[in-house]
C-alpha cells in the first residue's frame, strides 16, 4: 500500500512512492565494440526532501564480484527531482534568494493543473557524477512509472565520452526497478545497467 508522508509538499505527491531508502542488487551489461563489460553490483538509493518541492536523490553502488586487486566502489550520483514547470515568485532562487511569494502549488487541486495530456506529470531530473559529468533529464511520471531521457549532458575537460542516456523507473510488487541505457565511449544508445531494490528502514 502506498503511504504518503504527512509533511510531503503537494508537488511531490506524484513522486511520493519514491520517498525513502532502497537497497538491492543489479547488473552492469555494456558492450563496447566487441567487448562486453558484465558485473553484478549492490546499490543503496535514497530519495528525501527538506520541505521544498524537490526530491533530493543519492545513490552509492559497489561491485559484488570485483576482480582481485580492483576497487569495489562504483561512481556515486547525487541530484534533484522535481515536477517540470515554470518557476515564479513562489519559488526560491536563483542562488540563495528566498521565495518572494507563497507557492502557487500548495494543495492537490493546484498541482492537478500541472497534469499533462498523457494523464501524468512532466518531470525534470538533474544528476551529477564525480567523474565530471552532469545530466539534465526530462520525462514524465505516470502513476508508479517514470520515463526519462537526457535533454543535456555536460562534461568537464578530461571526462570520458558520454553523450546521452535514458532511464526507466517503476514500482513493481513493492520493489523499485530501474533500467539505464547510455551512449558512451563512442557507442550508440544501448543497455548499460538495471537493478531491483527493496525499501529498507
Amino acid at each position: 500500500m502506498l503511504e504518503i508522508p504527512v509533511d510531503l509538499p503537494a508537488e511531490l505527491v506524484p513522486l511520493s512512492w519514491l520517498v525513502g531508502t532502497w537497497e538491492g542488487t543489479g547488473v552492469i551489461d555494456y558492450r563496447v565494440g566487441d567487448e562486453t563489460v558484465t558485473y553484478e553490483f549492490g546499490q543503496r538509493v535514497q530519495f528525501a526532501h527538506d520541505g521544498q518541492p524537490v526530491l533530493q536523490y543519492s545513490s552509492v553502488a559497489w561491485l559484488l564480484d570485483a576482480p582481485e586487486g580492483s576497487a569495489r566502489e562504483l561512481p556515486s550520483e547525487i541530484g534533484y527531482w522535481r515536477l517540470a514547470r515554470q518557476l515564479g515568485d513562489g519559488d526560491a532562487g536563483p542562488g540563495m534568494l528566498p521565495a518572494s511569494a507563497p507557492t502557487a502549488y500548495a494543495d492537490a487541486e493546484s498541482v492537478e493543473t500541472l497534469r499533462n495530456d498523457a494523464d501524468g506529470f512532466d518531470l525534470q531530473v538533474q544528476l551529477v557524477h564525480p567523474d565530471g559529468v552532469g545530466e539534465l533529464y526530462l520525462g514524465r511520471v505516470a502513476g508508479p512509472r517514470i520515463d526519462l531521457a537526457t535533454d543535456a549532458v555536460v562534461r568537464a575537460e578530461g571526462a570520458k565520452p558520454y553523450a546521452a542516456a535514458t532511464r526507466l523507473y517503476g514500482l513493481v510488487e513493492s520493489h523499485l526497478l530501474w533500467a539505464w541505457d547510455i551512449a558512451a565511449l563512442g557507442q550508440d544508445l544501448r543497455t548499460h545497467a538495471s537493478a531491483r531494490l527493496a525499501k529498507v528502514g
